[in-house]
């Protein structure tokens, strides 16, 4: 009796077994499905939200720089700042001597006061020949009354032939004079440009004076050297008064605190759809947590390896295909109050290109 019992009793509590085994057995490949279908919907919507930003890690702060310098040699007569000081654009940065270029400058004014001096005296030497000319073709014209006049004695014998040969001959003397006297007056006008009432500076002789002094006054005023921007000046240690400095060697560095931009390198397989004018939120490794906004100013019409010492040859065929990085220039809104950005700076810049992937973008 309990063995019959018994036998129904286990078969009722086999079937909750078997329900949940059959359970488990219709789940497990819907989970498996589900968890298929969850990873290709969440692949797809990062693909459709993603490709929109454009994130370059290899970032730098870059600052126009000069090599402070300037075109005359000399001695350095002072050092107007220090290291690190703030100038401001047309400040005083140093001095060489100005003994030896005043004096060049006061030898090229002395030279264009005697050119002057030399004009209006050739001036008026024109003058003075233009007279002797005159006068000398009066002399001309009394030997042509002469000798008309013993011409017609001559032949009544009036005068001896010797008379008549004198006065032949001094009359084409005379002649000859005149003549030498004209070339001779010519000549000079020709140095007076053709005009006898020029300006001394008009000539070229003043103007070449001129630019003598000009020049001069040029390297006089180069002696003082000014800062061409405003920045912060550095190195300055490495000139001293009383040093020899010579024509375009570098006195000392000055960077730009206002002409500041980033400039990255991005792969060109990232620049598909970055253009100028770009919105660009740039993080700076120094300051975490700050962020400044930006816009693409410019991208270069080349790769960086095209201005390489040693650019990448294929001709000989063993090629290697290898991404290439373009540079990217990126302009930084800065204002009051914002910290320092230093040349050099590691920046990550996050490019908002406002692309917008669709599925049909999927389809060749």
């Amino acid at each position: 009796m309990s063995q019959a019992i018994s036998g129904p009793r286990a078969l009722l509590e086999d079937v909750p077994r078997a329900l949940a085994k059959s359970r488990r057995g219709i789940l497990r490949p819907l989970l498996m499905l589900g968890g298929v279908a969850v990873v290709i919907v969440g692949a797809g919507y990062y693909w459709l939200t993603g490709g929109r930003i454009v994130s370059i890690d290899d970032a730098y702060v870059r600052a126009s720089k000069l090599a402070v310098a300037t075109d005359v040699s000399g001695i350095v007569a002072s050092v107007a700042v220090h290291e690190g000081q703030r100038v401001a654009k047309g400040d005083v940065l140093f001095r060489l001597d100005q003994h030896q270029f005043d004096i060049a400058l006061a030898g090229a004014r002395a030279n264009l006061a005697q050119i002057v001096l030399t004009v209006n005296a050739s001036k008026r030497d024109y003058q003075r020949m233009l007279r002797d000319t005159d006068a000398r073709q009066a002399q001309v014209d009394a030997d042509q009354a002469s000798f008309n006049r013993f011409a017609n004695l001559v032949k009544g014998g009036g005068v001896t032939r010797a008379e008549y040969d004198d006065a032949r001959f001094k009359l084409a003397a005379d002649t000859a004079a005149v003549e030498g006297l004209k070339v001779q007056a010519q000549v000079q006008l020709a140095r007076l440009a053709g005009d006898a009432n020029i300006a001394p500076a008009a000539t070229p002789q003043y103007m070449q004076a001129q630019a003598q002094v000009d020049e001069a006054q040029r390297q006089l005023d180069h002696t003082v050297v000014r800062a061409p921007f405003s920045g912060v000046v550095t190195q300055v240690e490495t000139l001293q008064p009383g040093a020899f400095l010579a024509a375009s060697t570098a006195g000392f560095g000055l960077v730009s605190t206002e002409n500041v931009w980033v400039e990255g390198n991005p792969k060109e397989t990232e620049l598909g759809n970055v253009k100028v004018g770009d919105h660009v939120e740039v993080t700076v490794d120094t300051y975490p947590g700050r962020t400044w906004s930006g816009v693409v100013e410019s991208i270069a019409p080349s790769s960086g390896s095209e201005f390489s010492v040693l650019p990448a040859q294929n001709s000989s065929g063993n090629w290697v295909k290898v991404v290439q990085r373009i540079p990217l220039r990126v302009r930084v809104e800065r204002h009051d109050g914002d910290p320092a950005l230093r040349a050099g700076m590691s920046v990550v810049a996050d490019i908002d290109t406002g692309h917008v992937r669709h599925l049909k973008d999927l389809i060749p």
